[in-house]
This record gives C-alpha cells, structure tokens and sequence, in this order.
C-alpha cells in the first residue's frame, strides 16, 4: 500500500510539472476553483446543513480544490513507512484513495485545461469540454474512488481511540517538520466526525454526481440545451 501512495505523490507531481512547462497551470486553477463552486451549487442542500459543512468544505478544498498539496505530500511520502506502523489500515486506505482521486484528478484537470485553451469556463465550456476529452471509464473511476473513500472514511471515524491518537500527535508531527500532513489528518477526521453515518454525505453526492456523469457523456443530451450543470461565476 505504501508504495502506492508514493507512487501517486510522484505521479501528481510529474503532471504538475508537465502543466508548468506548457504555462497551463494557472487555467488548470481557476478550472479546479470553478469545479468547487459548481460543486458547492449542485449540492446547496447538503452544504447548507451545518452537520455536512465542514465535510464538504474538506471535500473541495482539499480533495479538488487549487490548494498547493506539495508539503502535504512531500511530508507523506518522508514518513509513509513510519504513518503505516501506527495508523490503522482504513486510515492508510483512505490517505491512498485521497491521492489516488488527487493524481487522477490532475489528469483530467489538465486535458480540459488544453482542450479549453482560451475560451471562458462557464457550465456549456465545461460540458462540451467534459465530453470532448472524458471518458465514462475514467470519469466512473474517479467516482468509484471517491465512494471507497467514504467508506474507509466512516471506518476511520467509528473507531475508538483515533481522534485522541491524531491529537496527541500534533505537537510530535509539528516538532518533525510534518505540521501540513498532521492539519490535513486532522481537518479530515473532525469534519466527518461530525456527521456520524459518513454515508449519508457521500451516497447523496455519488448518487448526483453519477446522473451528471451520465447525462454529460450521453451522446442523445442536447448541448447546451439540456446541461445538468448548474450557472456559477469564479
């Protein structure tokens, strides 16, 4: 599993580089910020209850946003050995499908980034663009990865001991240089903690973000006419 999750790290991280060198990164952001707003607005009715705000908010900004990862990811790979002696194996699943879904991610950030080229990002741009260069097989697997992450997520969670585990751990992890790995564990623990059944967050958001997915790569949707994506302005 180790080897995994730093072969993620280092897949991200050749994408990034590649995206810098062709001078996309800066499309690549403002595409991943207009994915968390459209995002936020597809599902208002779960980001507006307090019990699923701080989840959500996880969600996006650190598992899709334009936030820099590269701390939080180089402190992961220094200590992966050591993070899988103590961390429980759900916890360890959960960090691998984090990556796996942030690489993945990437990837599909940065073909739509080309394929935009200097055309605005607005819900017809992206539906056209979503269909030019996706494919129902990557597109279901990012999906696929994020509801195996809300299931070693709701394991984490229900676990006696580990929120007190991750406390305790702070003053350690921030004396050893790993203060972006430890905030990262700890935003993510506390949010869905928050919510108890983690799958009453994550089987509504699968459940839409599917019917989008489908409809997007359905050849008989009528663009833009019948464009499931909702208007939001970055």
């Amino acid at each position: 599993m180790t080897q995994h999750i730093v072969k993620h790290i280092h897949r991200v991280n050749a994408q990034r580089d590649i995206a810098a060198a062709l001078g996309i990164l800066p499309v690549i952001h403002k595409l991943q910020t207009w994915q968390c707003e459209r995002l936020l607005a597809t599902h208002h009715d779960l980001a507006k209850q307090s019990r699923y705000q701080n989840a959500m908010q996880f969600f996006v900004d650190e598992l899709y946003g334009p936030k820099d990862f590269s701390q939080r990811d180089a402190d992961i790979a220094r200590v992966i050995p050591k993070l899988a002696s103590v961390l429980p194996e759900s916890a360890m699943l959960a960090m691998e499908d984090a990556l796996a879904l942030n690489a993945l991610s990437f990837e599909l950030d940065m073909k739509m980034a080309q394929a935009l080229e200097d055309k605005p990002i607005n819900k017809d741009t992206y539906a056209e663009t979503y269909r030019q260069v996706g494919t129902l097989e990557t597109r279901a697997k990012q999906i696929q990865i994020i509801e195996h992450l809300g299931t070693q997520l709701d394991g984490v969670v229900r676990m006696r001991g580990i929120g007190m585990l991750i406390s305790l751990a702070r003053r350690p992890a921030k004396m050893a240089g790993l203060l972006a790995l430890h905030e990262f564990l700890e935003r993510g623990f506390k949010a869905f903690k928050a919510i108890g059944d983690v799958h009453s967050f994550i089987g509504p958001v699968l459940k839409k973000e599917r019917e989008i997915m489908a409809l997007l790569l359905d050849d008989n949707c009528q663009l833009p006419e019948e464009n499931p994506l909702p208007s939001v302005v970055v």
